[in-house]
């Protein structure tokens, strides 16, 4: 149950030396380079930090990852739901012809994608212009005659409610020598053509100015709108060829996906590799860096930094250390799918326990007591099964299914024991077909039991709560907390036997006994008026406190109960009929809601049992993740 013990690593190497030492470290993958604490200040004053190639990494990512966005989108490579991993051998993953073929892929599908940018942008602008010629399509005069030697021709464009004959009638009554005529109109604006004497433009503006007129025009255009159309239509048929060109180099890119994505990955661990290089202290003769490593890889790490020549020591963290120290919690096969749990919530101190091998058996069984149905059970195992070999997932989607076949197992078994698969499934299915009676073996029923099933819950929650106590209690006794672990621990369970005792009929001098030391704890380890005031707070806090967590377990037989009825509702539903055909649709629907509802809900609920009842008692939080630099991947699994 401990939390993997830390080494801090201090290492000095030739600045030569410095690319073979990052690879050495990343292909171990478990040294952590941290930054100097800044304690030792000969280091500071000798040495500057190297320059790294974090930028030029960060952007042949970005590169690599918009390449594989347009394969997606042109050659039509999608992953599905989940990611298939392929093998690939570690030799063939840090390559270099691998790395150069596929940086030529991904500059390639880059220039097209910047290409089909430009083409994107060069038809906005064909079809904004489009947009403003298509109101003049009918006027026959070209847009660039601006008139004759006496007469001056104006576009212009007026709203869309502005009466034109009245306009018309305004300029004829003026001493303007003018005329309107309205070429075209829209609900926002109507287009017209202003003829008037060269002398007279002034007085016809004035005029047309009220009514919000406006002249447009359209440099550097010949002809007439039509003839313009004519031959924006066919840039735009060109552009768009163009287009499809680009996009169609891309889309014969598709085979190269399963390259970029090993080339992604590669950029993935360079980017982790370049990270770490910022944290290295060199003068360009030598190089200095901090680090954490677990203990039982030492001897991996020696032989590492011997074979490069490194001057190095290795020691446990001090007392002021214990804050900064990751943490990397020890994982077994039954214990590993639990850190999605512990993760979520926050990684234990350095210096307190692994929550994950004391919180296993409780979360998986509290797990199938709520969902409690075999049909469920069978589909939860075979998800996470079927998931976990085909597509090799990692991280907290590998957690999950290690944790959902686990939590299957356990559903199976509780929904045996309460005869549920898909409720009363089964039963409905003989009675429709045979007219005949069947109901699966059962020790107890929701339905039926929901007594003795909530007092079950409620012990179940006591035992739990009870095991959070015993490890406070223990690890209060290791660091010589003897008084606290006695009064806070030791007493309620001294209580908790009274009431048990008492209840049986037996005595009833225990729990009084355990009152009596509830009242002298805080005498004998306050101080001064506290200690009158802490014999109220011990006992409001601790009767609220432990009788209200042990209520909260109650959530189990809820749960239960409401799973198993709506199962049952919706099979009775689709009984009604009497058809199985009918019944079959209706009950796989309803069943699989109520599957979707409970996978979640089971979840939640489960997790707050966890997070506040159990870890309440004995958890002290706040660690940092152990981030070593190693090669974590996306795509592909490295194969030795």
């Amino acid at each position: 149950m401990a939390i993997v013990k830390m080494k801090k690593l201090r290492v000095i190497a030739m600045a030569g030396r410095r690319e073979e030492l990052l690879e050495g470290l990343l292909r171990l993958g478990c040294v952590e380079i941290s930054e100097p604490d800044g304690g030792e200040e000969e280091w500071s004053a000798l040495l500057r930090r190297g320059q790294s190639r974090l930028l030029s990494a960060k952007e042949d990512s970005t590169q690599a990852g918009t390449a594989l966005a347009a394969l997606k989108k042109y050659a039509q490579t999608k992953d599905g739901l989940f990611i298939q991993r392929r093998p690939v051998s570690e030799e063939e993953f840090l390559g270099g012809e691998t790395v150069e073929k596929a940086r030529a892929v991904s500059r390639d599908i880059g220039e097209q994608l910047q290409a089909m940018a430009r083409l994107q942008s060069e038809e906005s602008r064909l079809l904004a212009r489009q947009a403003s010629l298509l109101p003049w399509k009918s006027l026959d005069s070209r847009l660039d005659l601006e008139g004759t030697a006496n007469a001056l021709f104006r576009l212009g464009v007026c709203p869309g409610g502005t009466d034109i004959g009245a306009l018309k009638t305004e300029l004829a009554a003026s001493d303007a020598a003018a005329e309107l005529y309205e070429v075209s109109a829209d609900k926002q604006q109507k287009y017209c053509l202003l003829v008037c004497h060269r002398a007279d433009e002034a007085a016809a503006m004035e005029v047309l100015r009220p009514h919000a007129f406006s002249v447009v025009s359209f440099q550097g255009l010949t002809g007439t709108a039509a003839e313009n159309l004519q031959a924006l239509e066919r840039q735009l048929e060109d552009n768009r060829r163009a287009q499809d060109a680009a996009a169609a180099a891309i889309a014969a890119r598709g085979g190269e996906k399963e390259l970029l994505q090993l080339y992604t990955d590669r950029l993935r661990a360079e980017e982790a590799r370049e990270t770490s290089a910022e944290r290295l202290l060199t003068d360009g003769t030598i190089l200095f860096f901090e680090g954490w490593a677990p203990a039982e890889r030492m001897d991996s790490v020696q032989a590492l930094l011997e074979k490069l020549g490194c001057a190095w020591e290795a020691a446990d963290p001090s007392e002021e250390e214990i804050p900064q120290v990751p943490v990397q919690l020890k994982n077994n096969w039954f214990t590993r799918p639990l850190n999605m749990v512990t993760e979520m919530y926050s990684l234990p101190a350095y210096n307190n326990v692994d929550p994950n091998p004391l919180m296993a058996p409780f979360f998986i069984l509290f797990y199938g007591i709520m969902m409690a149905d075999m049909g469920y059970g069978i589909l939860m195992f075979l998800a996470g099964t079927i998931i976990s070999r085909k597509y090799r997932p990692k991280g907290t989607m590998g957690h999950m299914m290690g944790l959902m076949q686990m939590c299957g197992v356990s559903t199976f078994i509780m929904g045996a024991v309460t005869g549920g698969f898909f409720g009363d499934f089964l039963t409905q299915v003989v009675k429709i077909t045979t007219g005949g009676d069947f109901a699966l073996p059962a020790l107890f029923t929701p339905l039926n039991d929901t007594l003795m099933i909530l007092v079950g819950a409620m012990a179940l929650g006591l035992v739990q709560i009870i095991t959070g106590m015993a490890i406070s209690f223990i690890r209060k006794i290791k660091a010589g907390a003897v008084l606290d672990a006695f009064f806070e621990e030791a007493t309620w369970w001294i209580v908790f036997v009274g009431i048990a005792l008492m209840a049986a009929g037996v005595t009833s001098i225990v729990l009084y006994a355990g009152l009596a030391l509830i009242v002298i704890g805080p005498l004998v380890t306050g101080q001064g008026f506290g200690k009158i005031m802490g014999i109220f707070g011990s006992l409001y806090n601790h009767v609220t406190g432990y009788f209200g967590d042990i209520l909260s377990y109650a959530r189990l037989m809820a749960l239960m109960l409401a799973g198993s009825v709506i199962a049952q509702v919706f099979n009775t539903l689709g009984a009604i009929p009497g058809n199985i055909i009918i019944f079959l649709i209706i009950s796989l629907a309803g069943n699989a809601l109520n599957f979707a509802l409970n996978l979640l809900g089971c979840y939640v609920h489960d997790l707050r049992l966890q997070c506040l009842e159990y870890f309440g008692k004995f958890y002290e939080d706040g660690g940092r993740p152990f981030r070593p630099l190693a090669i974590e991947t996306k795509y592909v699994d490295i194969t030795k």
